[in-house]
């Protein structure tokens, strides 16, 4: 499976896949270890990782983990992790939220966020509004967008998506606003200074 994250202090303006790197962690007996996650900075104050999901936790795949699975690229490796979201989460839904904003949602709000990535489907509602989706992701189970051109609602995700991002606690993922527009993402509004 694919999870949007937080990456703290990030404001990435293109789309793209950078991996992340390798990363230090200290263990509870003191000592430091190294560690590489098949991770990636995605846009604006997101990244995406793999991972497994696991029947009370997930566990971050490894860039080996992926090469095992013969998943040679981050584009065949989020294309398979959305797959399966989908096979087990359900496909995205779209409902009425409030004052022209909808919300994206599965069987498991932990994963909500993950819809940010499935690309058909944003594909398809953009098609309705060829102007364009502002769209916004605070937390893991808040996957929110309007239209463009619904100048009001656009306005209150401007307005309102910080105080959703600071109020997700340890569910947070991205204080932005992103423009979903021609088959590809941008920022309509970069992340807030915290």
């Amino acid at each position: 499976m694919v999870v949007v994250r937080e990456s703290i202090g990030a404001d990435k303006k293109d789309e793209s896949f950078k991996p992340t790197g390798k990363a230090k962690a200290k263990l509870q007996d003191g000592r430091e270890i190294e560690l590489e996650m098949a991770s990636w900075e995605f846009i604006g104050d997101t990244h995406i990782r793999i991972v497994f999901d696991g029947e009370n936790s997930m566990s971050v795949a490894t860039p080996s983990d992926l090469a095992k699975l013969n998943i040679l690229n981050v584009e065949d490796a989020v294309s398979l992790a959305i797959a399966n979201v989908k096979r087990v989460y359900g496909e995205p839904t779209s409902t009425p939220w409030t004052g022209g904003i909808f919300e994206v949602a599965g069987k498991s709000p932990d994963l909500d966020s993950s819809y940010f990535l499935d690309r058909d489907f944003w594909r398809k509602l953009v098609k309705k509004y060829p102007e364009g989706l502002a769209v916004v992701v605070p937390k893991r189970g808040g996957l929110l967008y309007a239209p463009v051109t619904d100048i009001k609602a656009v306005d209150a995700l401007k307005k309102g998506v910080v105080q959703l991002f600071l109020t997700s606690g340890a569910q947070r993922v991205s204080s932005a606003v992103f423009l979903f527009k021609d088959d590809k993402w941008s920022v309509l509004q970069s992340p807030a200074k915290l």
